[in-house]
């Protein structure tokens, strides 16, 4: 008997035929680099967050804190998609 997630990816794999969308294999390569991605921009997220805490720390102003909140977010969010463009990349590159 499969499971609901064998079943939700069988479905899924069909409709992915059915749309003409082929299945792409990551080599190990890509997965090495793709890793590394990870790593580079799980650790500059990392370092906009200690960043942000010393400013934080440092300021009284709810305004200013707010703000600060705000950089954050927008940071977390450019680096974010900004790591996920390159992962495509990698993706997509003709092994």
């Amino acid at each position: 008997m499969k499971t609901a997630y064998e079943l939700a990816m069988e479905r899924l794999r069909k409709q992915d035929r059915e749309a003409g969308i082929e299945a792409r294999t990551v080599t190990d390569e890509q997965k090495a680099e793709i890793a590394e991605v990870r790593r580079v921009y799980k650790a500059r997220i990392a370092q906009e967050e200690v960043m942000f805490e010393s400013k934080l720390r440092a300021s009284l102003d709810p305004g200013e804190r707010e703000t600060l909140q705000l950089q954050l977010r927008h940071e977390r969010e450019r680096l974010t998609s900004e790591q996920e463009a390159k992962i495509e990349k990698i993706r997509q590159r003709a092994s």
